[in-house]
């Protein structure tokens, strides 16, 4: 780090827990939550949580440190947002390979007000799996959201239509590998069949009834009625993108996990639907198609779909974790 942390105070104490209450908002694979926080009296640590791994969806842990990522960026833009300056250290040790990310509070400054959007984005963020509607998202939104995902160290590639049956092909067969997979299937029960006090997982009040889509989206119910309606659109105005960066380990993912967020939380302050698809980076075959949408530009970790929501009614909330679980403090 090349600034001096601020002396140690109850008030950095309070605002780096408060990150670290606001990064529990965060997306992550299944609403597994895979991470730990650790706060003392100037820094404030992120811990990849391997218990919560899901081993046969993300036997290679990409998922979990896009997922950490997502974290990562929510804490920093809270603390951006409070008017503090900080400094991210990632991996800040190999001999904890666990310590994903050290953030430290190095000076004041007024909040920036694109940074305050984005923290009040943070409550209202929702994975929307219901069909998009005729309408296309803006060009000019569009842009501000590569932008965002440039900005914090990774790469958008928007899929152009005559990708899209390429994009429906990869997740459509990763799809089908996984579920004719029991062990697949036994992890998907697992974590769309969690217990109340967990406050983990995809449950029915949040997934969505399989229907006629341009790229289909995972089926978290396995056929059961349960879950919301579809809705009427069938994703018409959709726009699909694919996250991307340099290479496929570690040091790669954790960023594109940050790129992530800031374009989830920069859609929802453009007022702009967003659901990842991350089916077709978890099998081999479909990861290959993937990458060929890049013409090797660089390695896929994600898809996503972007759209204008046909159904205006809110989203129900997703459980999180309790922070007494999450979060750890010195002292």
């Amino acid at each position: 780090m090349t600034g001096s942390p601020v002396p140690p105070s109850p008030e950095i104490s309070s605002a780096l827990a408060d990150a670290a209450q606001q990064a529990l908002h965060a997306p992550s694979v299944f609403n597994s939550q895979p991470w730990r926080w650790w706060v003392s009296h100037h820094t404030l640590e992120l811990f990849a949580d391997r218990d919560r791994q899901l081993t046969v969806t993300d036997p290679d842990a990409r998922l979990l440190m896009v997922s950490c990522g997502t974290a990562l960026h929510h804490a920093c833009v809270a603390l951006r947002a409070a008017g503090f300056r900080i400094e991210v250290t990632r991996f800040p040790t190999a001999a904890e390979p666990d310590l994903l990310a050290a953030i430290q509070i190095v000076g004041r400054q007024d909040p920036p007000p694109a940074e305050v959007r984005l923290r009040d984005a943070i409550p209202r963020r929702r994975t929307d799996r219901r069909a998009f509607g005729t309408q296309h998202v803006p060009a000019e939104v569009l842009t501000r959201l590569h932008t965002a995902v440039e900005e914090n160290g990774a790469h958008l590639h928007i899929v152009p239509v005559d990708q899209v049956p390429t994009l429906a092909v990869a997740t459509a067969q990763a799809a089908a590998s996984e579920l004719a997979d029991p062990a697949y299937r036994n992890e998907l029960i697992r974590w769309t069949n969690r217990p109340p006090w967990s406050g983990d997982g995809v449950p029915a009040t949040t997934a969505v009834r399989q229907g006629p889509r341009r790229v289909p989206v995972r089926d978290y119910t396995l056929s059961d009625r349960s879950g919301l309606e579809i809705g009427t659109g069938q994703d018409q105005g959709a726009t699909y993108c694919v996250l991307f960066g340099p290479t496929d380990e570690p040091a790669s993912w954790l960023p594109a996990g940050e790129a992530l967020s800031a374009l989830l939380l920069t859609a929802v302050v453009h007022g702009v639907s967003a659901a990842p698809l991350s089916d077709a980076i978890e099998q081999a075959w479909p990861r290959a198609l993937m990458r060929e949408l890049l013409a090797g530009a660089g390695e896929p970790y994600l898809a996503l779909r972007l759209g204008i929501g046909a159904d205006p009614s809110e989203l129900p909330s997703v459980p999180r974790r309790d922070p007494d679980e999450v979060i750890g403090f010195s002292g």
